[in-house]
């Protein structure tokens, strides 16, 4: 599995990248321009990702803003929901507009900081990205 973690918290990007790594290849971007440039590098590789970690509250582009980008690229591209990335929100804040704003743009899922292990698995197994 490919996945991306997009983080500007140094300790919540490391701890990510390094739980997330034992499922997969792990890039890492911080802030909201590069989690695109590296989408859209991926995705014109032929390689795109399978899972992204987006936190919310980014400088630069936010991770709603960066969704966004994400889904109206995929729509453009005709890209069916089953073949979609997958996005799975990150937040320290209680933001329930900004939550539900991400819903609403498409991302499969939610994880508050810090992040419950336990609960981020069943999540990626609920998704299909790994297996039980």
């Amino acid at each position: 599995m490919k996945i991306l973690v997009v983080e500007d918290d140094f300790a919540s990007r490391q701890f990510l990248s390094k739980f997330l790594s034992q499922y997969g290849t792990v890039d890492i971007t911080v802030d909201g321009l590069e989690a695109l440039d590296a989408y859209l590098l991926a995705v014109n590789d032929n390689s795109p990702y399978d899972f992204i970690c987006l936190d919310i509250m980014m400088p630069k582009v936010d991770g709603v803003k960066v969704l966004k980008a994400i889904r109206d690229y995929e729509t453009s591209k005709g890209l069916t929901p089953d073949k979609r990335v997958k996005v799975v929100m990150t937040t320290a804040l209680q933001e329930t507009s900004l939550v539900k704003q991400s819903f609403e743009i498409g991302c499969e899922a939610y994880a508050a900081k810090p992040i419950d292990t336990e609960k981020f698995i069943e999540v990626m197994q609920k998704l299909g990205l790994i297996n039980t």
